[in-house]
């Protein structure tokens, strides 16, 4: 890990800044997943409909946009240790109150609530690996990050599950949504803003290090005035945003209603049982992720490792509704889910090779605020469908849909970038959102 900078710099970096980080945001993505696995075993608790368990769903992300460029801007400027850890306590003591609600309206306000503060988190944790690894190290600190992501959902969905077959789903949000307040003692501890703050690295090596970040930084041409209107203005943006919406509808759409999906084949079997069959899709997905972030890093094609993927899983999206039988149904959904992830390392690269760091932070703020939208629209919309419907197909042909104008917007509204015309990407990480 060191041999690419001018001096030797401490592997720790590896051993303390990204697992902290990884633990931070798998707890946080827990409350993004765990109300999938607990919906179907609500048993007509605050008298749920589909198109409602949709909008619980995807509420979160509507809170989940406005706190996205403000945390960006206060951990680039004061600290994102600092501002993380705020964030941190207040999604878990959101969390944990999201339990003790009364009626669907009050659920829906603990959802947004919790989606407010968990929004602010994933663009300060990019300002904190821009400040720990330089542009040389940043792909793979960034593909071991977004790990978090699927690891999250195998760990945890088999956990929900067990805990719902001995404990109400009440009970369920209030326990999970104490490990964040517990994990902010030692998130405040470990992490430190920059090198030169750390205390478990020499002033030489952070030295080092902080060196080889400002030559990062020198050696890119200027861009427009610097100022944070020019993240507007860039058409990249512009399309990365769409791309990122619709990716992202038919990311969550299929995630809110996996383990539905998952119950039915069992023909409805145990929470427990559902949780660690819900863990198989992204076991999956967290392989193909991380070997086509490997892939992409390796051949510089981008847009190939966002563009495939999201071909594949619109296949296996209208496979799955025309397929019979439980095994066959349960390989697509491995498949859907592996196709669904693999994109996150690339995607996350192109800022960073477009943009300057005067833009790019707060770029891939509006980009994660605005494309996580999707959130809302894709559970929304299944539910809603398959209300209307009395079948989860046309829903899932809608997702596919989705997914298939993020493959236009990524193959016509994004031109290729070439390795001798690539500049250094400062912050290249997601999502979500």
């Amino acid at each position: 890990m060191t041999d690419a900078l001018p001096h030797p710099v401490p592997a720790k970096r590896w051993a303390y800044v990204i697992p902290v980080a990884a633990i931070m945001y798998m707890l946080a993505y827990l409350d993004r997943n765990n109300v999938s696995v607990i919906l179907p075993y609500m048993h007509g608790d605050l008298a749920l409909s589909n198109a409602d368990k949709g909008l619980v769903g995807g509420v979160f992300f509507i809170g989940y946009v406005f706190l996205q460029i403000p945390a960006a801007i206060l951990a680039q400027r004061w600290s994102a240790r600092k501002t993380v850890l705020i964030l941190m306590l207040a999604w878990g003591l959101a969390a944990s109150l999201s339990g003790l609600v009364q009626t669907k309206s009050q659920f829906y306000v603990a959802r947004f609530v919790l989606g407010l503060f968990e929004g602010g988190v994933w663009p300060a944790v990019l300002i904190l690996l821009a400040s720990w690894f330089p542009l040389r190290e940043r792909a793979r600190a960034n593909a071991l990050w977004m790990a978090c992501l699927p690891l999250s959902s195998v760990l945890m969905a088999p956990l929900s599950g067990w805990m719902l077959d001995h404990a109400s789903w009440r009970w369920v949000l209030v326990f999970q949504g104490l490990p964040p307040l517990l994990w902010a003692v030692v998130w405040w501890f470990t992490v430190a803003d920059r090198p030169a703050q750390a205390r478990w690295i020499s002033r030489t090596e952070a030295g080092h290090l902080e060196r080889a970040l400002a030559a990062d930084e020198a050696a890119k041409p200027p861009s427009g005035s610097g100022s944070y209107l020019d993240a507007v203005k860039q058409r990249p943006v512009l399309v990365l945003i769409g791309v990122y919406f619709f990716w992202i509808t038919g990311f969550y759409g299929f995630n809110l209603w996996l383990p539905s999906v998952i119950k039915e084949l069992t023909h409805d079997g145990s929470a427990t049982e559902v949780g660690l069959l819900t863990a198989l899709p992204f076991t999956v997905a967290l392989i193909v992720m991380i070997a086509n972030a490997v892939w992409s890093d390796r051949t510089g094609r981008r847009r190939q490792a966002v563009a495939v993927p999201l071909v594949v899983g619109i296949a296996a999206l209208l496979l799955g509704q025309a397929v019979d039988g439980a095994l066959p149904r349960m390989l697509l959904l491995c498949l859907t889910a592996a196709a669904l992830y693999a994109p996150y390392g690339p995607f996350w690269a192109i800022p960073g090779e477009l943009l300057r760091f005067e833009v790019v932070a707060v770029a891939m703020g509006l980009i994660n605020a605005l494309g996580n939208l999707g959130g809302f629209a894709g559970p929304y919309l299944v539910g809603w469908l398959t209300d209307a419907t009395g079948s989860s197909v046309t829903g899932f042909a809608v997702l596919s849909a989705f997914l298939a104008v993020a493959v236009v917007l990524v193959a016509l509204g994004l031109r290729p970038v070439t390795r001798t015309e690539r500049r250094p990407a400062v912050l290249t990480a997601e999502e979500g959102a």
